[in-house]
């Protein structure tokens, strides 16, 4: 029975993971690089601890959720969470990141003696502060089993996807997606502003129509607002996200037009300054103009 669970990595996502860990009644371990994060959540009834080993040492599954392969990479080095592995130590990788990276963790999590589950989540961040996540698990079956409780604890839905790193290659899929919508609600928003359309007026009509979208939803009423230093996913985490995908489809030989399409606007967004801003950021992109863009 897992009683408690560990999160290493506690930005934005695994903010939002630790919180409701709590609320449904977990022990919480945590650990940041950044350490103010880590006390911030101590604040709230988590434990905050210096190393990932630690978490390790302290948890029946650990968590872990983080920004880069850098990051990844440094997690799982032998003297940091492997160093406090054991049998019977589950740990949930949730990051976007190439297949290859998640694949060498593994290798180090596993010769230490844990099993180490594939489990990207969907979902911005505000949706995880509310549990609106989708699971997307891939791994031995067992041990998704034994995280089911962890799971419906953060999220929505869980869907055991196959082997391990399926997950990944969902929420490339997913990613995709998102990655166009975002670019395409900002499209539609400067759109109706020009045409002198109320932007909550519209933000009704359309989400009663066949034209919405989860990002529509999420994103639309940030870029009415104007305010984006308050990010649910950043311009950057999109960058990151975008170069992963691109370069999975060409391993795999998928042409991916419209997704080499927006990314010019990411790049623009961070260029102006939005790096770490809310992703809706490209909305700002797009009413500025952006050289080249005939569109504008």
């Amino acid at each position: 029975m897992v009683r408690t669970v560990g999160v290493v990595g506690v930005g934005i996502m695994g903010t939002a993971m630790a919180s409701n860990l709590l609320d449904a009644g977990f022990d919480v371990v945590v650990h940041d690089v950044a350490v103010e994060r880590s006390t911030a959540l101590a604040a709230e009834g988590s434990r905050a601890v210096a190393a990932a080993g630690d978490v390790a040492r302290a948890s029946d599954v650990v968590i872990t959720s983080l920004p880069s392969t850098r990051a990844l990479e440094e997690v799982t080095a032998d003297d940091a969470l492997p160093a406090g592995c054991r049998r019977g130590l589950v740990v949930v990788e949730t990051s976007t990141l190439p297949l290859a990276a998640k694949e060498r963790a593994r290798e180090r999590i596993e010769a230490a003696g844990a099993t180490m589950l594939d489990c990207p989540f969907s979902g911005t961040g505000r949706q995880a502060r509310v549990r609106d996540l989708a699971v997307y698990a891939s791994g031995d079956e067992l041990a998704i089993r034994e995280c089911q409780p962890v799971f419906d604890g953060i999220a929505r839905v869980t869907h055991h996807v196959g082997t391990f790193g399926t997950g990944s290659r969902m929420k490339f899929v997913a990613n995709l997606l998102v990655s166009i919508h975002n670019v395409a609600t900002a499209e539609a928003f400067v759109l109706a502003r020009r045409a002198g359309l109320d932007p909550e007026t519209v933000y009704d009509v359309v989400r009663s129509g066949a034209g919405t979208s989860t990002i529509f939803e999420a994103r639309w009423p940030i870029m009415a607002a104007g305010s984006y230093d308050e990010p649910t996913a950043s311009v950057q985490m999109f960058l990151k996200d975008i170069d992963t995908i691109r370069d999975f489809a060409g391993q795999v030989g998928a042409p991916t037009p419209l997704l080499t399409g927006v990314l010019p606007y990411y790049l623009a967004a961070h260029a102006q300054g939005h790096g770490t801003d809310d992703a809706a950021a490209v909305c700002a992109v797009l009413e500025q103009g952006m050289a080249g863009d005939e569109t504008v």
